[in-house]
Order: structure tokens, then sequence, then C-alpha cells
């Protein structure tokens, strides 16, 4: 039987059909036709600003860093370009190590290499690019190139590196720069100066190189590169130029520097000397001392360990951190209170038997049978220790006190370094704040008779000693020291200086300074250091000290040669020169080296020959080598331990332990020979 189709039903599924493949080809181009408008109109302005960062890049410029200067502008700290070997571990296809391996074949990486790349790693962020070799040949960065299309992630680098030309010369004071650490980017993030360190890899770590971080550094500058789709730049847009850092004029002569620490040797100690009449560090020299080159790059975690664990502590920055008894270099400075005080006039003499009682102890003079009659310049030429322990116990703690604040004993000098610490200079308060239990917060009778020799619970350092004898000699007049003298723009070299005025003066009459100037100078004629300073060319004051590491009980004999080396005394010399007008006040410190006028005193005498008289040691290595090397090329254990134990104004967990072997050197003194 025969179907005939339904022409209508057929037809009318057809225009459905139609009616909705044409709905949906309309509905697909609304939604085309608003996200056109969406993009284009709408969000216009926000999308043709994000294709144009894409097109254009902004690459900082890092500035020069300032230089670093002597007084005579001997540079000190400079800047090179070389070429870097760099790895970015987030880059690389395969592991970090193969990677190192296959590298060694073609560029020379050692052990240390590896060492110092590990120890950055640990310090930065993953992503972070960083130097697997540094000062790389032009050899080596052509061989590198040949093959760099098999090294994803690695690349070569042109950078500005930090170099230090004298090395170990001045390395507590000029410090070192190293690699921002993630506590560093933390600190700086958190500054109102990020964005000027965009693009930097180096920051100050140490010395001035840190303190004057902000004149050093500079300004960042920028490029506008225009870059295309693979991220190669086309074309500079624009640049804004970096501006360079400030340059840093010290106070420090450079060749004085190089004498004092030859002078010392292998001797542990420290050195400062200041010109009284402006505040300028002349020489501050700590012993041992380090390469400062060493931490550009990044030190390697063994010189790092060696450094940290070695006994002789060179990392120390002992002029101002290291804190020791003064010894007998505080007896001119208690002769002056005397005098200011009315408690004694140059005439007053006692008789010296070699001791002085006090409450059942004795405390012994280093004459066993005394010095006979001495009046108060005889007990500074000599040294009578008898003479300031009757001194100090008609003072009395507190008048010692306040006499010897004005001059910074146990007091900030305000250095333009960080981290220096108060020293002591002990008082009832501050025994009764410090200690724990009442027994030991009571101020004893033997305390004060320790403090007039410069011994017992006092605790000073270098950079202290040698600011109080400048402003003595100075007349009063306290300056701040300081080490640099000047700052010079980079751009315009403007000169600013640091500290052009005086600070404060301490009340003193000049008929008392001058007796007590007189009685150092007349320590190098008849006295302690006379045998040192025959036949100077110069006329100079000084004072012998000799500091105490360990007490002396009272049926004992002190004998340097039966005790270890480490033991021994410190040995201490102050000294002015010339003495009429003086320029320079020098205080040194032998750490364990017995005498002050056979291991102290002669260095400052080579210090003053050479910065009064322009005279080098006959037998010093300095004169075979060119005065100008590196002359401008483009525009104890107890005091040894005092070094490592916690700052008086900082005190520990258990103050009472820290403390005892210091109170006990208080309690029953052994006078020293100097």
């Amino acid at each position: 039987m025969t179907e005939f189709k339904n022409t209508e039903s057929e037809l009318h599924k057809f225009r459905m059909r139609i009616t909705a493949a044409v709905l949906f080809v309309v509905l697909c181009f609304s939604l085309l036709v608003a996200r056109f408008v969406w993009l284009q109109v709408v969000r216009h302005d926000a999308y043709a600003a994000q294709a144009e960062e894409n097109r254009i890049s902004l690459v900082p410029i890092v500035p020069n860093r300032g230089l670093i200067m002597d007084r005579h502008g001997v540079v000190l700290a400079r800047n090179y370009s070389a070429y870097t070997l760099e790895i970015t571990r987030s880059k690389l296809n395969g592991k970090l190590e193969d990677v190192i391996d296959d590298l060694s074949h073609i560029v020379n990486i050692d052990a240390k290499d590896r060492r110092r790349f590990k120890k950055l790693m640990d310090d930065s962020k993953s992503f972070a690019s960083l130097p697997i070799r540094t000062r790389l040949t032009d050899e080596e960065v052509a061989r590198f190139t040949a093959q760099r299309y098999r090294f994803p992630g690695v690349d070569v680098q042109a950078r500005l590196f930090r170099e230090y030309p004298l090395g170990d010369v001045a390395a507590h004071v000029i410090g070192y720069i190293g690699r921002i650490s993630q506590k560093d980017a933390a600190a700086i993030e958190d500054s109102d100066d990020a964005a000027n360190y965009k693009g930097t890899d180096y920051i100050g770590k140490e010395g001035l190189e840190k303190s004057y971080e902000h004149y050093l550094h500079g300004t960042t500058g920028y490029e506008e590169v225009e870059i295309s789709a693979s991220g190669r730049a086309v074309r500079t847009l624009s640049r804004t130029s970096a501006i360079p850092g400030d340059n840093l004029i010290l106070s420090i002569d450079i060749g004085l520097q190089k004498v004092v620490q030859e002078a010392f040797g292998k001797n542990r100690g420290a050195l400062v000397a200041i010109d009284p009449a402006t505040g300028d560090i002349l020489a501050y020299v700590s012993q041992p001392t380090y390469d400062l080159n060493m931490f550009v790059d990044g030190i390697d975690q063994q010189s790092w360990d060696e450094l940290l664990n070695s006994p002789d502590h060179p990392l120390i920055n002992r002029p101002m951190n290291g804190t020791y008894p003064p010894g007998s270099t505080y007896k001119p400075f208690m002769a002056l209170a005397a005098l200011e005080l009315g408690l004694r006039k140059p005439q007053d003499a006692i008789r010296d038997q070699g001791f002085f009682m006090l409450g059942g102890h004795k405390f012994r003079d280093d004459v066993p049978g005394g010095h006979g009659i001495v009046n108060m310049s005889k007990a500074i030429i000599e040294s009578c220790d008898t003479y300031f322990y009757m001194l100090a116990n008609d003072m009395g703690v507190n008048a010692i006190y306040d006499f010897m604040k004005p001059f910074g004993f146990g007091q900030l000098t305000g250095i333009d370094l960080e981290h220096e610490r108060t020293g002591l200079l002990p008082s009832p308060a501050w025994k009764k704040r410090t200690f724990k239990t009442a027994l030991r917060q009571k101020w004893l009778g033997g305390d004060t008779i320790s403090l007039g020799i410069g011994q017992g619970l006092n605790a000073f350092t270098p950079l202290q000693m040698a600011h109080a004898l400048a402003t003595l000699v100075n007349n009063g007049i306290v300056m701040k020291p300081h080490l640099v003298k000047t700052i010079e723009d980079g751009v315009s070299h403007k000169l600013t200086e640091t500290v052009p005025k005086e600070s404060y003066r301490i009340p003193l009459k000049q008929e008392n300074i001058d007796f007590i100037k007189n009685a150092m100078v007349a320590v190098t004629h008849s006295g302690t250091a006379a045998r040192v300073f025959a036949g100077a060319g110069y006329e100079s004051g000084g004072k012998t000290g000799t500091a105490q590491v360990f007490t002396v009980k009272q049926d004992e004999k002190y004998n340097r040669h039966t005790v270890s080396e480490r033991m021994r005394d410190h040995a201490l010399y102050t000294a002015f020169a010339p003495a009429d007008h003086p320029r320079i006040a020098i205080a040194v410190i032998v750490e364990n080296g017995g005498f002050g006028a056979t291991a102290a005193a002669p260095i400052v005498r080579k210090a003053l020959d050479y910065y009064l008289l322009g005279k080098l040691p006959a037998d010093s290595a300095l004169n075979a080598s060119a005065p100008d090397d590196a002359k401008k090329d483009s525009k104890s254990e107890a005091t040894a331990t005092a070094v490592e134990q916690p700052a008086p104004d900082q005190p520990s967990d258990n103050p009472d332990a820290t403390t005892d072997a210091t109170y006990k050197t208080g309690a029953e003194t052994a006078g020293n020979k100097e």
C-alpha cells in the first residue's frame, strides 16, 4: 500500500530548524559583540596599560657605590666590573649538582666555589640568581657562551664588585658588603627606601660600609626598554641615570694604621689614636685582623668557621667592643680628680711601706718595700699603687664616678660605627641593679680601693681610654670621636664635615691640667717609660699600665713565666704628643702582653715616630713597599674574655656568675711592675 508524505509537516519542521539555527548564530554573535564591547570599551584603559607593560620593561640601573678613602686620598674601598656565572635554580631543567658538574667541564669550579654557593642558597630565595663563579676570564666567558644553549637557567652577567685594595688593613673600620639576605630584604621592604634597592644584590654588612650605607649606596636609575614577544630587548625608550653614592673621606691616616698593625706583630690587642682638637680618629687598630675581600663574593663555610672559632677572635672589634681594666693609665685621672676636688695638693706626700691595709686585706704595691716618701708627681712617675689606694679610699666611689663620667669612661662615645659597648664605670647603684643577692649587691670598701689603680670592677674600651686622654690634654674640651671626617657628594663633589663643633666642656683648672701633663711628660724621662722614649725627637707624655687577668693571693707573688700565656697580665700605655700642643692622643692595650713599658709603650713609640717625624722603624717591611700602593685611581682570658662577656649594660642571665671573677680581682689586689 502506498504511503504519502505530509509536505506541510515536513516544511514546518524545516522552518523550525532554520529558525533555531539562526537564533543560535545570533546569540553567539551577540555574545562576541558584548565581549568585544567589554574589552574594547569598558576595559580599554586597563588592558591598554597591561599591553604597554608587556611591551615595555623597567630595568633598574644599579648606582656606583661610593668610594672610601683615608685622609690623604688613599683608596680603601673601590668598585670594578667583572663577569659572573650565575644560576637561577627555579629555571633549571635538571638536578642542580648535575648542572654544576657539567659546568665544571667548561668553567673551572672548585670546592670553595661550591661551598660558597651552598651558603648563598641557604641565605637566598629559590628564584634568586646566584653566582657560582665570579671574575670570569674572557676565555671562560667565550667557552660558556658557545654552549649556553645546553644550560637553561644559567647565564653570564656583568656585575660591579667591591674591592678592598689593602686587604686586612683597617678591616674593623671599613667593614665589608655582602649579598642581600632574606633578613636584609625584609628590612629593606619595611623601610622607606625599598624602591631604591631594586636590582641591588649587595648591602653593607659591617663597619662603615654598614653605618654609612645610606650615603654609599646612591640612587637607583631606570631604563624603559621595549621588548619583543620572546622577551628580547628591542630598543631603549627612555633612561633615568643612576646617581652614584657619596664618597667617604676618613680621618684615618692609613700609613699610621699600617705602622701600628705591623708593630703589634702576632700580639692581640687594640690601639686608638685621636687628634684631641678635632676628635679625628687617626688610627683604629684591632688585632688580629682579617682580609675583607673574603666576604665580597660570599665567604665559604670553612673560612667562616675558621674565623668564628679562632681562639684569637679576629672578628671582634676590640677598640669599641673589648672591655678591659685600665690599670695604672687611670692614675692621672685619679690625681686630677684629687686636685679638682681639693682632696690633695701636689706637694702632699705619704710614706709608702709597700702596701695598704683595709679590713684585714692587704693591697700590695709592686715594690715590696715601698716607694718611700711619695708626693703626687712621684706617684704618677713611678706608678705608686699605695698612693692611689689611699686616695681612692679618701675620695669614695661616688666622687670617683661623678668625676670620671664626663670624660666618657663607661659611656658611649657616639663613634660612627654600630654596636659600641658602654663598658663599666662602677657605682653602688650599678652593683645593686646588676647582682641578685643582697651580699653581692653591697658595695665594699675593697671595691673602692681597687678602682684607684684602675683595677677591680673598672672595665673600659680602648676607645674610651683614648677619648678620655684626648679630652684631658684638650683642656677639658670634649670632641666627639669619629672615623668619617668628610662626606663628598658623588655628583657635585661638595664636602660636608661630620663633626664640626665641640660636644661640651668639662670645667677644669688649667694649673691642674698642666700639672698632670707635666707629670706624664716626666714618665718618659725618669719614669716607667723612660727607656722606650730615650732619644725621641719630640716631647711626649705617657702612662704605663698593667691590668690583671686573675687574682693573686696575698701569700703569692705573680710570675709571668709560671702562668699560661693567656692568663698573663694585659699591657697598656697611653700617650700624647707633642707635649706643649698635643696633636695626637693614644691608648693601646696588648692582651696578655705583661708589662706596659715592655709590650705596649714600644708600639706607641713607633706610632709617634711615624706620625710626628715621618719615620718608619728600621726593620719595617713597609720600607720596601711603595708609599702610595693604593693611591686614589679614580675621582686576656678574663678580659680577653671581657671581650666576650655580656656588656655591663646588658647583664647576662646570671650576672652574679658573669662578674664574679672581676669582683674578686678587686678584693685582693697585688700591684704590678709596669
